[in-house]
């Protein structure tokens, strides 16, 4: 399925798609020196929080979708040189309004987890 949403993502600092379908996304981040916050290598929680986000918008995969709200857990650290693997799946349709459960995988481990509520706006949250 084509990328409809977020396309000017970064693929270095948020991850980079490996599976779109409906209602469903997969995105992979290999994290980096540049994500750490101290000398044992432990990364800033807010990429892993990214990742997860990105995965949610492209399940949605609606232009003009936005999050309003997300409530996680993060359930391990994660340090310089993992890989990660969001996994988000629609689990809830209201029209406008969509839930998305993500997790966060390294290997066969989470590392984060949660539900993401997502709004299909009627124009970009930008315009007037």
């Amino acid at each position: 399925m084509e990328q409809r949403t977020h396309k000017l993502t970064s693929r270095i600092l948020v991850g980079k798609p490996i599976l779109i379908k409906e209602g469903y996304a997969e995105v992979e981040l290999e994290t980096i020196d540049e994500m750490k916050v101290d000398e044992k290598g432990l990364v800033h929680g807010g990429f892993t929080f990214g990742l997860a986000d990105y995965a949610a918008m492209l399940a949605v995969n609606e232009p003009t979708v936005v999050l309003g709200k997300a409530e996680v857990r993060f359930t391990k650290p994660v340090k310089v040189g993992d890989k990660l693997v969001a996994k988000a799946k629609i689990i809830e349709d209201l029209g406008k309004k969509k839930i998305v459960e993500v997790k966060v995988y390294r290997e066969e481990e989470v590392v984060l987890e949660g539900k993401f509520y997502c709004y299909v706006l009627e124009k970009h949250v930008l315009d007037n």
